[in-house]
């Protein structure tokens, strides 16, 4: 293996990049989440020509970027793993070669820790007091971390943060800063913003404990702002994804959502309200506030949409519906930990694939169960994006914990499924669909993602054929690293990066 271990010089430096030993100060104890697949990685590596087992397709060329929480300082009070630093790793692959990389995200909370050597904020599981900055969110008493999602558009990695930060960009196959994009608003953007890869636009939203709670907006595919609007809601909310079609987003306003006379004590209490309504908001691509069509449906919560197109005067959307949105304590949650691991075990919240239906012209909602089983992080063909698709890729949770023990394909059409498990003691990340190069079919491609073998204490990057699942992966890479686990993940085409940087 032809490993080197690289520093990567402040984002927040004009000069030119320096290399800069990172300030560790963090001790996990026996943290469930800072152990076992959890472990932190403090690591930065740059890699090629690493084992393979099997061997890389010749037909792939593309990068697959996944987010990590990775702490690196001592946390002030108790630590939930979506505080952790951002870590991107991304590994391209093209004419059956890969090479590895990965950086922290350097955020301007990192910078200020590694200035200090030390936590200045608290995280999701202390009272806002306890940080050293005033307020509530990414901009405010809790550091934003750009941890949660990634996605590439206009030829750069943007990672960004679920408490609405701001946009940080990286090259796709350096991990190179190239600093944050000066059109996200004051109020930051949350994550999950969307790319249409038809026409290249990036559509986002975001939301605050100020009127008027939210914003959405369209960034186009040259990186620049070309629209925004206020979208009112009755008071602060905590949407955490968006879905759109060729001519509209759809929003979301749910009953789940902080209790309002703690708010002003600093007190970010989450309740679920059975007797209230789901409701979407559906507004026209460039459209204002205005425009926006509310649609109510049965209350639930929704971590995450699987895609959404147009049916005539329908819009079909497609989704993980929580039947239990706020559950009584895990079996498996360990003394002390309750909380924090029962609203991350998926197997408590029961997220099931659901389809929602809003006709735009009587204004009624439609939905109905497309699968039983506990679904959540699924990926499509993004080249399917806001339009009808067939094909999705679903995350197996391990009871108790969120870690991704296996992933399912369903056959929207047929209702057929088809199911990987990774093995034991093998964790999986949220996994990206590469379409093989000159594919014509939607599911022609390979499904990638990064495993996590705490057996053989490494991790790899895994391909799949997506076509043939039951064949078992058709090469492993095996990684410098053990990755800690962690949220979201994507894959681009190597075309389409290398078409937006001829544009820009």
């Amino acid at each position: 293996m032809a490993f080197s271990q690289t520093a990567v010089a402040d984002q927040s430096s004009s000069d030119d990049l320096l290399e800069r030993p990172l300030k560790v100060t963090l001790q996990p104890g026996d943290h469930p989440y800072m152990t076992g697949a959890w472990t932190p990685q403090h690591e930065e590596y740059t890699a090629e020509n690493m084992v393979v087992i099997g061997a890389i397709p010749l037909d792939i060329d593309g990068v697959y970027v996944r987010n990590t929480e990775n702490p690196i300082q001592q946390p002030i009070g108790r630590y939930h793993p979506f505080d952790g630093d951002g870590m991107i790793h991304a590994i391209s692959l093209k004419d059956g070669k890969a090479a590895y990389r990965n950086r922290f995200v350097r955020t301007k909370g990192f910078q200020a820790e590694q200035e200090a050597g030390r936590a200045l904020w608290a995280g999701l599981a202390e009272h806002p007091s306890q940080s050293e900055r005033p307020g509530w969110g990414a901009h405010g008493g809790l550091k934003d971390s750009s941890s949660t999602d990634v996605i590439i558009h206009a030829g750069a990695i943007l990672s960004t943060f679920y408490q609405c930060g701001e946009a940080y960009r990286l090259d796709p196959y350096t991990l190179e800063p190239l600093g944050t994009d000066d059109w996200c608003p004051p109020e930051g953007i949350s994550a999950h913003p969307k790319v249409d890869e038809k026409t290249g636009e990036l559509l986002f939203f975001n939301y605050s404990k100020t009127a008027p709670h939210m914003h959405y907006g369209v960034v186009g595919a040259d990186n620049r702002l070309k629209h925004l609007t206020p979208v009112p809601l009755p008071g602060a909310r905590l949407p955490h994804d968006m879905a759109f079609t060729t001519n509209y987003a759809i929003l979301n306003d749910f009953p789940l959502f902080w209790e309002e006379h703690l708010l002003p004590k600093g007190y970010h209490v989450a309740r679920f309200h059975p007797d209230m309504k789901s409701r979407f908001g559906v507004i026209p691509r460039m459209g204002s506030a205005e425009d926006v069509r509310w649609f109510e449906a049965k209350a639930t919560y929704v971590l995450h949409f699987l895609n959404a197109w147009e049916d005539g005067d329908t819009i079909v959307m497609d989704g993980y519906f929580q039947d239990n949105p706020v559950p009584e304590t895990s079996p498996d949650a360990l003394p002390g930990y309750e909380r924090i691991m029962t609203f991350l075990d998926q197997n408590m919240l029961q997220p099931k694939l659901h389809r929602w239906r809003f006709n735009l012209s009587t204004g009624e909602t439609t939905e109905e169960r497309l699968d039983d089983r506990v679904l959540e992080f699924g990926v499509i063909n993004n080249q399917f994006a806001g339009v009808k698709y067939r094909y999705a890729y679903s995350a197996v949770s391990k009871p108790g914990w969120f870690l991704f023990t296996g992933l399912v394909k369903h056959d929207m059409e047929t209702g057929e499924s088809w199911a990987i498990d990774f093995g034991p003691e093998r964790y999986g990340s949220e996994p990206g669909f590469a379409p093989r190069v000159g594919a014509t079919e939607e599911d022609d491609g390979y499904l990638i993602t990064y495993v996590t073998d705490m057996i053989e204490d490494r991790s790899e990057c895994v391909i799949y054929d997506a076509r043939k699942l039951d064949d078992g992966p058709v090469a492993r890479i095996i990684l410098p690293g053990r990755i800690s686990s962690g949220t979201h993940a994507t894959w681009s085409q190597g075309e389409t990066i290398r078409a937006a940087r001829r544009a820009a």
